[in-house]
């Protein structure tokens, strides 16, 4: 009965090749909640594939609709030890972003899980089905090994989150008394590198809208009507280019935050940065894009950042010479901390105004979007985490205040009032979010080891003991 013992029970789990057909089994449901038809598969996750071994390892579990009716259900499981405890709240998605069938490499398909060296290939592999087995192969290491978890552990699972979590908020507001805890302790995103544990405390938030000029009914002949017609496509050009000057840099002054401060600087300063000789598959930085003024890491970490995700104007795959009536782009800001999100669309609204693009509508996706958050990096819970996470890898694991990515972590840390702890368990190559999605085996095989170390520690010591939330 020893922390050791519960590090061999988590590393047999995985040499006998169990994770991998564990994973198999979740890959297999098609869980696309942008496909209004997979209803039926998001509820069959939760009641095939959760319940049953939540409840094994002694979780009472209820399933929620969602009060939101273009949200999937929720899973609540609660294992209760001892008032005088901790209580740990984790959190997974059971949700995929869609399939992209026929866009894989040959001999892949998105629903099964398939071993290619050590990648293991699937939809949701890495986003986040692996992750969330991982912590709870994990928990019940230490319940086979020590008999208890030596602490209180809530789970939430939601089957909403690539269609930007709908209707969470009402329902963390609803359950609060139930997904009551001291800390969230949760997986999703990537590894700064692949090698190394990383933590992060919160994310960047993320609003997507459309731009829009639509000018009259239908398209009309370049060669009778040019010159005379305006273009919809070049108002729309010139109109992003006035959000961005031509490096990228934001130009809408409400956009431009101030919460880069010399604490969050120091804690970016030496984190890695992408490189194409890394190992981690993806694509070579732009050195000279983005923020003259700031670090890569300061970019990616503390700055907004603003994409044109696409753009369409008449018929791209089969142009004719007419001028279009519409062009469309649709775009995203990713905001840290300290950017005024209610301000977002109406500051681009009044820039937009500033330059003469009254023509240019911006459409809302109509999702809601997910706050920015933020968690001192000094805070006793992230420490303790870290210095889990160290005495497990033998490595200083990197340390991030925020994602560069958007979760739902405002539902935990401003409705439940939590402090929030990120163990991502994938890399920054996993091809999340297209085809060929995988996870790397290694990563999962010491994620494993870090977790269950991080959970027989909380329940060896009982945590930090209580601290203020701290969250900014």
């Amino acid at each position: 009965m020893s922390r050791a013992a519960a590090l061999a029970a988590v590393a047999d789990y995985f040499d006998t090749g169990q994770f991998e057909t564990e994973l198999a089994a979740l890959v297999r449901h098609p869980t696309e909640s942008q496909d209004p038809a997979a209803a039926p598969h998001l509820l069959a996750y939760l009641e095939q594939a959760m319940q049953p071994r939540l409840q094994a390892a002694g979780y009472a579990c209820t399933i929620h609709p969602n009060p939101n009716p273009n949200g999937g259900p929720f899973l609540i499981a609660q294992r209760h030890e001892g008032a005088d405890l901790p209580t740990v709240l984790t959190y997974g998605h059971g949700d995929v972003i869609r399939a992209q069938h026929g866009m894989w490499r040959e001999g892949l398909e998105p629903f099964t899980l398939t071993r290619r060296g050590e990648r293991l290939y699937g939809r949701g592999s890495a986003d986040n089905k692996s992750q969330h087995l991982i912590n709870i192969a994990a928990l019940e290491a230490v319940l086979a090994t020590r008999g208890a978890l030596g602490f209180n552990s809530r789970i939430v699972i939601e089957m909403s989150e690539e269609t930007g979590s709908a209707g969470m908020a009402e329902f963390f507001r609803a359950q609060r008394e139930a997904l009551s805890a001291d800390v969230l302790i949760a997986s999703d995103g990537p590894r700064l590198q692949a090698d190394t544990p990383t933590v992060f405390m919160g994310s960047r938030g993320g609003v997507n809208f459309d731009l829009c000029v639509d000018l009259r009914e239908g398209a009309h002949h370049s060669g009778n009507w040019g010159g005379l017609l305006a273009d919809p496509a070049m108002i729309l050009a010139q109109a992003l280019a006035t959000i961005t000057d031509a490096r990228g840099q934001i130009q809408v002054p409400e956009w431009r935050p101030t919460s880069l401060t010399d604490d969050i600087r120091a804690a970016l300063r030496d984190l890695p940065i992408a490189m194409p000789d890394d190992g981690q598959g993806g694509p070579s930085i732009d050195w000279d894009w983005g923020e003259d003024s700031l670090t890569p890491a300061e970019r990616a970490y503390g700055w907004n950042s603003f994409a044109i995700l696409a753009m369409q104007s008449g018929v791209p795959a089969a142009p004719v010479n007419a001028i279009s009536a519409s062009a469309r782009a649709t775009c995203q800001l990713r905001f840290v901390v300290g950017t005024e999100v209610d301000d977002i669309l109406p500051a681009l609204r009044r820039h937009l105004d500033r330059h003469g693009f009254d023509q240019v509508k911006i459409v809302s996706d109509g999702r809601g979007f997910f706050q920015a958050t933020r968690l001192a990096p000094g805070h006793p819970w992230v420490q303790f985490v870290r210095n889990s996470l160290a005495e497990t890898s033998g490595k200083d694991p990197h340390v991030l205040p925020n994602l560069a990515g958007s979760l739902p972590n405002d539902c935990f840390s401003e409705i439940l009032g939590l402090p929030t702890v990120w163990v991502p368990h994938s890399y920054r190559g996993c091809s999340q979010h297209a085809p060929d999605e995988h996870v790397l085996a290694p990563v999962c095989r010491d994620a494993l080891h870090c977790m269950a170390g991080l959970f027989w520690d909380i329940g060896a010591t009982g945590g930090p003991g209580d601290s203020p939330a701290s969250t900014t």
